[in-house]
């Protein structure tokens, strides 16, 4: 049983369960109408081109990932369950996959966790597609970061 009196962001602290190579399958097999929404964006991200843009990116700012669980759920669900750090702060994210009858990824939500974390990491993606059609889904980057 998982000690559930430390908070899942904090991660395990174990470094030989810190992973940096990890690639979603299920983000090879998207729908045509896929969506995804979560905690770091602002409304839903929709299509293909909009899906794949997005969460080719979204691991891009984490350290590592510490996966808690990571497997199928039910029928047609997937679960993603993992604490990482972005940029030294610690944050964790619970994803759930839904696929189609034909497999395909449907609609995904990602749950991000602590508040101030979520907030660094919808700044990092802004800053990262800053300029773009998809700056839309992501905060602004902050005054301090456009200073330099």
């Amino acid at each position: 049983m998982t000690d559930r009196t430390t908070p899942a962001y904090l991660g395990s602290g174990d470094p030989a369960r810190q992973r940096t190579d990890y690639h979603p399958l299920w983000l090879d097999n998207l729908a045509d109408d896929v969506t995804t929404e979560g905690s770091v964006l602002n409304g839903i991200a929709r299509g293909t081109e909009d899906v794949r843009t997005v969460l080719g990116h979204a691991g891009t700012p984490c350290e590592y990932q510490d996966f808690f669980f990571l497997g199928e759920y039910g029928e047609n669900g997937f679960v993603e369950d993992y604490a990482s750090k972005v940029r030294g702060e610690p944050i964790a994210d619970i994803a759930v996959v839904y696929r189609n009858s034909a497999g395909q990824t449907q609609h995904l939500v990602m749950n991000h966790r602590p508040l101030p974390s979520v907030l660094l990491s919808s700044r990092i993606m802004g800053e990262h597609f800053a300029g773009t059609r998809y700056a839309r889904y992501f905060l602004a980057p902050s005054a301090d970061a456009e200073r330099g």
